[in-house]
């Protein structure tokens, strides 16, 4: 059984007030995981092509709405 299949039969198992806990604790995780992603995607100037793009729409007069 691999580690996924073991966590997907613990997180079956759990009772609605602790899935509840769960959600929350994940949510919040994931929510800190992708920003620590962003931040080390910026770091390594990954994002630097897209920055530069839309400071050159903006400073052309053309920016558009995300």
């Amino acid at each position: 059984m691999t580690t996924i299949e073991i966590l997907e039969e613990q997180v079956k198992s759990l009772s609605e007030d602790d899935l509840t806990e769960f959600r929350r604790w994940f949510l919040d995780w994931d929510n800190d995981e992708w920003d620590r992603q962003i931040e080390r995607d910026a770091t390594a100037g990954k994002l630097d092509a897209l920055a530069s793009a839309a400071l050159a729409e903006y400073n052309a007069g053309q920016p558009r709405e995300i």
